[in-house]
């Protein structure tokens, strides 16, 4: 067969003939075209073009929804696609749980992938509630505190994170970050080249920096760079502290806990910037200036600053019942300063993944609803600083660990699993050979002998040394050929060979980071913070994978309790106590092969088309060489004469025999009878499975859709001869019924005719009045009538004017915020009500709502505000209104608003949803706001995101009583309006706005205790009207000729003045 134009395969396993040049010219062809991915099978390669391709938009987003991948381009979208379907169980695949696994090297793209992946199943599952939003922004946020500029990636992920998305009947419901190994010594030291985290360099491009006694940037000693960065990039800076701030309100984090973390980030900037002196007298340290850097660091800490001092430069212990104190000497100080400036920042990162968790986790989670799950890794790449002139140190020993354990996932899942389930099913199989890192793996991961046991060993010595720990290395691994000893011997220098290649590790402090203890005493000394943020961080426990645990989600068995009190305590033997950085990346790595042993892998396979970062430029050698070590080439042969799909028997039949016969069991001839009815080849049936390829699937799949269209065309018929024949019953009863009515007409015409000649006889002079008085005849009697069924007796009728609409009902939420944790749901229920009623919408309005809809500056409620008001009356009071008025009216259905505006040819309606931290944001807008009226300012210089306009003027009320009568509280009256004069809105109390202005209601009523507040006030008569306020309503004078009437009479004045 004839080779297809070069570029133009879509799946390279679909080539009958492929080695290295010809899989290296179809990638750099496609590379060339901008056609950035290909499939091999059902596994995806990814080339980052290093610009932006255009193929991202909603267009692209819209035409990857639920497809046949071979009929579709090469896409990340197809990806996010066949997860959602097989989650769903479409597509012949069994329903169940799914992880995507993107690998590749540093800066191949895995960030920007797993964010496209997200941003795609978020569209699949029809999402534009406030939780999608937020999931949305979780990365972006992460990014900020989680990620910096290296030699490789301007912006490299410093931590893995796994996130799984629950869902639950295809609806997205919550998710859950896990991250793994934060690297923590960037904060204090960095390669020449790069830089620190990005959140540090946000502090400098607003006034916020002398807030917290930030100076220039080049001036820290933790900041490689500082100055240049900040100044060459100020602009995009300064956009990304916006998109991070805005990030921070939509997903949760209130102001408080916004301004904590950016004291904790830059007392970090000060405690680096402490200098240490020594004493002359008894060779003692201390610190140079005790009102310098030290003073600022603690003061944002909530910490003292003497006790800080104490703590960098000696440590107290109890000898025999006896205070004994030690003063370090320089390099003591100084590693103590960095532990602490390290913790402060570790324990902070710790507490945001928590918090983001916490306010995404689905609400009814625990009730067993059948959640499935979508499962994300976005892992750090394969790194070697060494080609690049830096050092490889514990933290890239760490990350190229976990590569070899995903590589190892792989081979696993790709070749050896799968060809071990062909000589069990009995089929004929040529054995593919591999390349297996388990070795690798066991040099590192086993005990007691292997490269994290051996670390932890000489971790417990207080004499160890990192050359004393490489001499135990090389004395151990000498003949293994995964291991090359160093050939300097002074210096703690190795080698490992690892899958990708061969990277030389520099062992300088290996032990201090493996042991990541914090001097004796700042952990008392920050649980003591006056800093709440400070304080909660560090009374949080540490799990046993190295994550913040602060939600009491361990154990509370009594065992429980004692491991976590000996991994917890302090003193000067904690460090032989406490479980080791090592060992907690050890059993992060071993909890997250569970997580994705469970699910049906995805695999997507990034590369990095040159080392500088440059767009239209591919490196062949640099690719080939990345194509190699993943095994790209054994991959596609195993693709291309492989069985990817295969389901049992059973499965097989139960998904398919609608195709042959629907009494069909399960058996293997029932397979084949399904397979021949089907007309598919190249098939195998073996001993308990049916083995297909991805292709045979599709045709599968497109056979039942095209079933499943004759079946809904059969529906229409059938449904259109029913519905037909219908109309025909209902037409022929209501001719019966016509002819009913028609002919009790007659009887009553015809009745009363008689009834009319009786009268008109009895009360003629002429006729002679019989002395007995009339009685009706049983032909007239109308019991007897009725009983005969011949005298219908008229029924009491409702009058109607038209369409009923319940005044309170939001039919343009189509939207609702299903989102909510179950105890905040039950706490609102308990406040206001069940959720969806109007009683429970005022409760929760005049509870926690009054201050943010007045306006304060004229102490009125605010000219756009209107109370619970169905679509329909918004849009009768905007008919007339011009372009862009709009109002804010109070959701029935829902706790939130919904702004209404005057568009082009008809009304607009945007739901408002309030943020947990009491902000505000249009669904489906990026951006959030503050306050009521900072949404209105801003949307009155900023266009909606799908409407070319702006908002212009508001819709006040109109004549009559305004509609949020019903809202108004207690401690607010308002002026009663004549009915033809145009209402003003209602004043407030003067006492009451000055509360509103200053603070909120602390003390929330139960929902009981406000239904007996409004029965109550039901019960006694309106509050009288102050005196002044009642001469200033009849002398006021805006509202020219119109006379308010008084009461009439002395009477009536007393009544007036008396309230009643």
């Amino acid at each position: 067969m004839d080779r297809p134009p070069v570029g133009q395969v879509q799946d390279l396993a679909s080539l009958a003939k492929l080695d290295e040049t010809i899989l290296l010219e179809e990638i750099k062809e496609r590379y060339t075209q901008d056609k950035i991915y290909t499939y091999v099978g059902d596994i995806l390669i990814a080339v980052n073009p290093f610009k932006d391709v255009g193929i991202y938009g909603k267009e692209y987003s819209a035409r990857y929804k639920q497809i046949k991948q071979s009929a579709h381009p090469p896409h990340i979208f197809a990806v996010a696609d066949a997860a959602y379907q097989a989650l769903l169980g479409r597509g012949g695949r069994q329903p169940g749980n799914q992880c995507i696994l993107i690998s590749g090297e540093s800066g191949a793209g895995k960030t920007e992938s797993t964010k496209l992946i997200i941003k795609q199943l978020v569209e699949l599952c029809r999402g534009n509630t406030q939780l999608e939003q937020q999931i949305l922004q979780v990365n972006p946020l992460l990014e900020a505190f989680g990620n910096a500029r290296t030699n490789l990636n301007d912006n490299s992920s410093r931590f893995g994170k796994y996130i799984q998305l629950k869902f639950n009947q295809g609806h997205l419901r919550g998710a859950k970050i896990s991250e793994y190994l934060l690297e923590k010594s960037r904060v204090v030291r960095q390669n020449p080249g790069e830089e620190s985290f990005h959140i540090f360099y946000y502090l400098f491009v607003d006034e916020q920096s002398s807030q917290l006694g930030l100076g220039e940037a080049s001036s820290y000693r933790y900041l490689t760079n500082g100055g240049q960065h900040v100044a060459r990039q100020l602009d995009l800076l300064t956009q990304q502290k916006a998109d991070l701030i805005n990030a921070m309100d939509l997903v949760g984090f209130t102001d408080q806990e916004q301004a904590n973390v950016f004291a904790m980030v830059a007392s970090v900037l000060h405690l680096g910037n402490i200098n240490f002196q020594v004493n002359d007298d008894d060779d003692s340290i201390h610190v140079t200036d005790s009102n310098g850097p030290v003073r600022v660091a603690a003061k944002l800490l909530g910490i003292d600053s003497s006790e800080v001092e104490a703590c960098l430069t000696c440590m107290v212990t109890v000898t025999r019942g006896e205070y004994v104190k030690r003063n370090y000497n320089r390099q003591q100080a100084e590693d103590a300063r960095e532990a602490m400036a390290k913790a402060v920042y570790g324990r902070l990162f710790g507490w945001i993944v928590n918090k983001i968790n916490c306010l995404l986790v689905p609400y009814d989670l625990k009730l067993n609803k059948g959640f499935t799950e979508i499962g994300i890794l976005d892992i750090f790449g394969f790194e070697d600083f060494a080609k690049e002139g830096g050092k490889n140190s514990f933290e890239q020993a760490c990350i190229n660990l976990a590569n070899e354990q995903l590589q190892f996932f792989f081979n696993e899942h790709i070749f050896h699993m799968e060809q071990e389930e062909y000589k069990k099913e009995g089929i004929d199989w040529t054995e593919i050979n591999f390349v297996d890192n388990k070795p690798l793996l066991d040099l590192f991961l086993a005990k007691p002998i292997g490269i994290l046991s051996l670390l932890d060993e000489e971790s417990l010595f207080p004499k160890g040394t990192d050359q004393s720990y490489v001499d135990k290395l090389t004395k151990s691994f000498s003949g293994n050929t995964y291991f090359t000893k160093s050939p300097q011997t002074t210096k703690p220098v190795f080698s490992i060979n690892h899958y990708a290649g061969k990277v030389t590790y520099t062992a300088e402090a290996w032990l201090a980071k493996n042991r990541d203890t914090l001097p004796p005493g700042v952990p008392e000394l920050f649980q003591s913070s006056s800093n709440e943020l400070v304080k909660t961080i560090f009374r949080g426990q540490m799990t046993r994978t190295g994550s913040l645990a602060l939600q009491g989600r361990r154990s509370t068995s009594h065992k429980s309790k004692q491991r976590r009190s000996r991994l917890t305590s302090s003193g000067p033997d904690a460090a032989k106590r406490k479980i080791t950085v090592g060992a907690q990346f050890k059993n992060s790595l071993g909890i997250l092969m569970e997580r994705m042993m469970a699910s049906t892998p995805i695999f997507v396979r990034c590369l990095k088309p040159n080392y500088m970062k440059q767009p239209g430029h591919l490196d062949t050698q640099f690719v080939l060489a990345q194509l190699l070590y993943t095994g790209m080439l054994e991959t596609i042969e195993i693709r291309r004469k492989g069985f990817a799909v295969r389901p049992s028997f059973v499965h097989f039949v139960e998904k398919y025999k609608i195709l042959k016969d629907l009494k069909l069991k399960g058996s293997s001839e029932d397979c084949v009878s399904i397979l021949q009815s089907a007309r598919l080849e190249g098939w195998r049936i073996g001993k308990t499975k049916v083995f297909l390829k991805y292709s045979h699937v599709e045709q599968l799949t497109e056979l039942l859709d095209r079933m499943a269209k004759c079946a809904i065309h059969m529906q229409r018929i059938v449904r259109g001869f029913l519905a037909r024949r219908e109309f025909v019953r209902r037409l022929e009863k209501a001719r019966q019924e016509k002819a009913a009515v028609e002919e009790m007409l007659r009887q009553a015409a015809r009745l009363n005719a008689e009834a009319s000649s009786k009268a008109k006889q009895l009360t003629s002079p002429e006729t002679s009045h019989p002395k007995t008085a009339w009685q009706p005849t049983p032909e007239t009697d109308p019991a007897t009538l009725a009983a005969k069924g011949s005298y219908l007796v008229p029924q009491a009728k409702s009058v109607t004017t038209g369409t009923q609409m319940d005044v309170g009902s939001d039919s343009d939420d189509l939207l609702e915020d299903d989102f909510e944790a179950a105890a905040s749901a039950a706490n609102r229920v308990k406040r206001f009500g069940k959720e969806g009623n109007k009683q429970a919408a005022m409760n929760w309005f005049k509870e926690t709502q009054t201050y943010n809809v007045v306006d304060q500056s004229q102490n009125r409620f605010a000219e756009w505000f209107h109370g619970i008001i169905s679509r329909r009356d918004s849009e009768n009071l905007l008919k007339d209104k011009i372009l862009g008025c709009f109002l804010i009216r109070v959701s029935e259905s829902r706790f939130g608003y919904t702004l209404s505006f005057k568009a082009e040819n008809r009304c607009r309606h945007y739901m408002i949803d309030q943020l947990k931290n009491e902000k505000f944001i249009i669904i489906g807008e990026p951006k959030v706001h503050r306050s009521l009226h900072n949404l209105i300012a801003y949307h009155k210089k900023t266009k909606l995101s799908n409407w070319n306009h702006l908002l212009t003027v508001p819709c006040g009320q109109a004549s009559g009583e305004c509609d949020y009568h019903e809202l108004v509280r207690e401690d607010v009256y308002h002026l009663l309006e004549a009915p033809d004069v145009p209402p003003k809105n209602y004043p407030v109390n003067s006492a009451a706005a000055s509360t509103l202005q200053v603070r909120k209601p602390t003390e929330p009523r139960s929902h009981q205790e406000v239904t007996a507040a409004n029965q109550a006030r039901k019960s006694r008569p309106l509050p009288k009207l102050p005196e002044e306020a009642y001469q200033q309503l009849i002398s006021d004078s805006q509202y020219k000729g119109h006379t308010y009437r008084d009461l009439e009479g002395s009477e009536a004045e007393d009544k007036r003045k008396n309230g009643k």
